[in-house]
């Protein structure tokens, strides 16, 4: 079995058509997957980039790619147009349908930006054990990605709770960068 990457190591840029048909590909087993499998492609995969790159720079890849992933994300099954009430709506119902997780928003600053939103059951970490550090680097990313595409704008967004760290959900800061 050829690896497409390794014939072809500058590879297309990834877009949502790259994900393919999956109905038709996967007819008898389904779109739906067992969490311990995402998370298994997910860890190893950063553990492979933090030996190879160091930490920090992995925990950056991560973000940049869920960062790309929220982009898509966001274009492709939400709708852009509609007023930050109903966006927001729309986002909560789509997190939830798709199983990432149950998204809240804390607080919002209409003339800042500034967003607080919790993540619970989330797709990334409930249920890891305790390792009092903050996991959800992707998830930092992919909200990033969601709010620019939504709004425009450049957001850092950062977890400041998670399961990992001894909370029931995951809390991230979102600021418009300046």
């Amino acid at each position: 079995m050829s690896n497409i990457f390794l014939r072809n190591p500058t590879h297309n840029e990834f877009t949502w058509d790259s994900l393919g048909n999956i109905k038709e590909g996967r007819g008898d087993l389904g779109e739906e997957m067992p969490v311990v499998v995402y998370r298994l492609m997910q860890y190893t995969m950063l553990d492979v980039l933090a030996k190879e790159h160091g930490g920090d720079m992995a925990n950056e890849y991560f973000r940049r790619a869920g960062f790309l992933a929220g982009m898509e994300f966001a274009k492709n099954t939400l709708d852009l147009k509609a007023d930050f009430n109903a966006f927001l709506a729309n986002l909560q119902h789509v997190l939830q349908a798709m199983k990432i997780g149950i998204l809240r928003m804390e607080a919002f600053d209409p003339e800042t930006g500034d967003i607080v939103l919790t993540v619970g059951q989330d797709l990334d970490c409930s249920g890891l054990p305790i390792t009092n550090e903050n996991v959800c680097m992707y998830d930092e990313g992919f909200i990033a990605g969601i709010l620019e595409a939504y709004t425009g704008k450049k957001y850092e967004v950062r977890e400041v709770d998670c399961w990992a760290n001894g909370d029931r959900v995951c809390r991230f800061n979102g600021t418009v960068v300046k």
